[in-house]
């Protein structure tokens, strides 16, 4: 595949990474003679990062074909993180070094995680954009704190630690953005 044929939603392999292209921007230099250039935007799948790179519109890139399944978090052994298959419950597995960055998201029975396959074999994971989990630690509540914006840091059920509002306590559910590591809201 050539790099004027890059879209958004393609995955393909740049330098050795699996990335899925987010976007693409075309820059036309004003020079005679000069080639166009496609500024593109990817995520990594394997490790979730951003990557940036500049194509000229025949540069090769190797297309990857990427299948996406539904799965939800099953168990996790020594430093092994397992995922089955909502579908056909085939059990896919991944080391705790693929995953370390969206590891205190993934609480017990999980569910719409998007797993990807190449050739059958799990390479990463998508976490759902919002999880549900519980303080079960953070400074007591302050009386009239509802009238403030002020945060404080809580502890959840992952050791995940995050800012919320002054008012939550203990025990209270939250929901969380996978993408930002914000609290979002009650649940």
């Amino acid at each position: 595949m050539k790099g004027s044929e890059l879209k958004k939603g393609m995955v393909v392999e740049v330098a050795g990474q699996i990335c899925i292209v987010r976007e693409v921007e075309v820059k036309a230099p004003s020079a005679r003679g000069a080639s166009t250039l496609y500024k593109v935007k990817f995520n990594d799948v394997q490790k979730g990062q951003k990557v940036e790179a500049t194509f000229k519109g025949d540069d090769t890139l190797a297309e990857v074909m990427l299948v996406k399944r539904a799965t939800q978090f099953s168990y996790v052994e020594d430093q092994t993180y397992y995922f089955m298959d909502s579908e056909n419950f085939e059990q896919y597995a991944l080391d705790r070094a693929t995953i370390e960055e969206q590891i205190p998201y993934i609480t017990d029975g999980l569910t719409g995680i998007v797993a990807y396959l190449v050739d059958d074999r799990l390479i990463g994971i998508e976490l759902p954009p919002t999880v549900e989990m519980e303080i079960v630690e953070t400074a007591p509540v302050i009386k009239g704190a509802t009238a403030t914006a002020r945060s404080k840091t809580a502890v959840l059920t992952t050791g995940l630690e995050l800012q919320v509002p002054e008012y939550l306590a203990p025990g209270e559910r939250i929901k969380i953005n996978t993408l930002t590591g914000k609290y979002m809201s009650r649940a």
